[in-house]
C-alpha cells in the first residue's frame, strides 16, 4: 500500500464476509487489501470478539481464532445487528448495535497498516446489500463514534456501488449498455445498466432483474448459464460484462464462456465489486468529478426539489432546502427563520424532470403571540425513508428580549 494520509477508502461489509479497499492515486484505481498479512484473501468473516484477557475487541479471522482458542465472545450475525435497535448483551456488557459496528470498522481499518487512520481518512463509504433506516442511523453512529466527521462519510447500498464500479472504469467498458451476472450457488441474477440517451444529465439505472436457476452437473450447468445469456443478452451491443458471485468457474463454463465473449465483449469476474465501487465513490466525490453530467436512478434516490420562498436583504428569493438526486439518507438540511406575518411554513416542492411545483403548509399551533419579525425558529428536514421527511421546528426566541419558549414541532410528511 503507498498511501498513508488523505486516505479513500471503501467498505463492503457484508453479511458473511466483508472487504476493503483504497484508492492508489498513481494508478488512478481502487485496490483491494489482503486480510492477512502476505497472503491473497481479500475476504474476512463478518464477525467479532471480545477478547476476555486483553478486553477488546477483534474481527474476521482473528475473531474467530479467539473464540475458538482462547475463550472469547463471538459475535457473528453483525449484518442483522446492524438493522436492529436493541442493546446486545457481550461478556456481561450491554453494547449498542452502532458500538459494536464501530468496532468491526475500526477493526477493518487496522488492515490498511497506517497508525491513527481515523484522522487520515479523507473519504470513507460503506455499502451494503441494502439500507433500511435502522441501518443507516446505526452506521452512521458507528462513523461517528470512531471520530469521522459527517462530511468524509457516506453509505451506497450494493446497486449504487456497481454503478460507481463501471463508471469509475475506461469508458470504453461502459459507452453501451453494461450487463451484470450475479450468482448466488445454484442461481444466477441479471441485470442491465442503461443509460438514456440524448438526455442532459444522462439518466443512468439498472433494469429490473431476471433470474434463473441452474443444475448442479457441469454440462447441465453451462446449458442452462448458456441459454440464459442468449435470453439475456439477445442481440443487443454490450459494452462488457460484470460477473460476481459464488457459483461460477471457467472450468464448467465452455460454451457461456465463449457467448459471452462474443462480439468481442469484455468480461470481468471478481468478488470486490462493491468495495471497489465504494471507494470509487469516495474518489469521484473527492477528486475527479467526472460524473458530474450522470446521474444515476437508483431506488434510494429522492426525485422532490423542496424550498421556500422567503425575503432574504429585503427582495423576495427562492431558497433551496432539499435538492433532488440525492439518497434519502443522505437528504438532509437545516436554517434559521424569522417568521413574518405567519403561523405557518410554506414549502414549494417539485418532482424531478418535471416544471409544475405544489405548495404544501405547516401549521405552528401554540407559537407565542409576539410583535412581527421577534421569533425566530430552526428548521430541520431529514429523510427517514425514501418517501417520509421529517420536519423539525424550534422556538428559539428573540434575545433577551423573547426568550424561546423550548416548543418543538415535528412532522413526517410525504412530499
Amino acid at each position: 500500500m503507498n498511501e498513508t494520509r488523505d486516505l479513500i477508502i471503501g467498505i463492503d461489509l457484508g453479511k458473511k464476509y466483508s472487504q476493503i479497499c483504497y484508492y492508489d492515486r498513481k494508478a488512478e484505481e481502487s485496490r483491494s487489501l489482503p486480510v492477512k498479512v502476505g497472503s491473497s484473501l481479500y475476504e474476512t468473516p463478518t464477525c467479532l470478539c471480545r477478547r476476555a484477557d486483553q478486553g477488546d475487541y477483534c474481527i474476521g479471522l482473528e475473531a474467530e481464532y479467539f473464540a475458538r482458542e482462547k475463550g472469547g465472545f463471538l459475535v457473528e450475525d453483525l449484518y442483522h445487528i446492524s438493522m436492529s435497535k436493541e442493546k446486545i448483551q457481550i461478556a456481561g456488557e450491554q453494547k449498542e448495535p452502532w458500538e459494536l459496528l464501530g468496532y468491526f470498522l475500526k477493526g477493518m481499518l487496522q488492515f490498511l497498516g497506517v497508525s491513527e487512520v481515523e484522522k487520515n481518512i479523507k473519504y470513507l463509504t460503506v455499502t451494503m446489500e441494502t439500507m433500511d433506516s435502522i441501518q443507516v442511523k446505526n452506521l452512521q453512529k458507528a462513523a461517528e463514534f470512531l471520530g469521522i466527521e459527517e462530511e468524509k462519510f457516506s453509505l451506497l447500498d450494493y446497486e449504487e456501488s456497481f454503478y460507481y464500479y463501471v463508471l469509475t472504469q475506461k469508458i470504453e467498458t461502459w459507452n453501451r449498455s453494461v450487463g451484470w451476472y450475479s450468482f448466488k450457488k445454484d442461481r444466477v441474477l441479471f441485470r442491465k445498466l442503461a443509460m438514456s440517451s440524448g438526455t442532459k444529465p444522462v439518466f443512468v439505472r439498472l433494469v429490473n432483474p431476471v433470474e434463473a436457476s441452474l443444475r448442479e452437473l457441469p454440462e447441465e450447468r453451462d446449458e442452462d448459464f448458456y441459454k440464459f445469456i442468449k435470453e439475456t443478452l439477445g442481440t443487443e451491443l454490450y459494452s462488457s460484462i460484470q460477473m460476481n458471485g459464488e457459483g461460477f468457474d471457467q472450468e464448467w463454463a465452455v460454451k457461456s464462456v465463449k457467448l459471452l465473449c462474443y462480439q468481442k465483449r469484455k468480461v470481468f469476474y471478481g468478488n470486490n465489486l462493491f468495495a471497489a465501487g465504494a471507494c470509487g465513490a469516495g474518489a469521484e466525490k473527492c477528486i475527479h468529478r467526472r460524473l458530474k453530467g450522470y446521474r444515476y436512478l437508483g431506488s434510494s434516490l429522492v426525485v422532490k426539489d423542496v424550498g421556500m420562498e422567503m425575503r432574504v436583504m429585503g427582495a423576495p428569493v427562492y431558497y433551496p432546502l432539499l435538492e433532488a438526486g440525492t439518497n434519502w439518507y443522505e437528504c438532509k438540511a437545516s436554517c434559521e427563520l424569522i417568521l413574518d406575518n405567519t403561523e405557518e411554513l410554506v414549502f414549494v416542492v417539485g418532482t424531478m424532470g418535471e416544471t409544475e411545483k405544489k405548495r404544501m403548509g405547516m401549521l405552528l399551533p401554540g407559537i407565542p403571540k409576539r410583535p412581527n419579525k421577534t421569533t425566530r425558529i430552526s428548521l430541520k428536514l431529514q429523510y427517514i425513508s425514501r418517501k417520509e421527511c421529517q420536519i423539525t421546528v424550534k422556538d428559539l426566541g428573540f434575545g433577551e428580549m423573547f426568550p424561546s419558549s423550548g416548543k418543538v414541532w415535528e412532522e413526517i410528511v410525504q412530499w
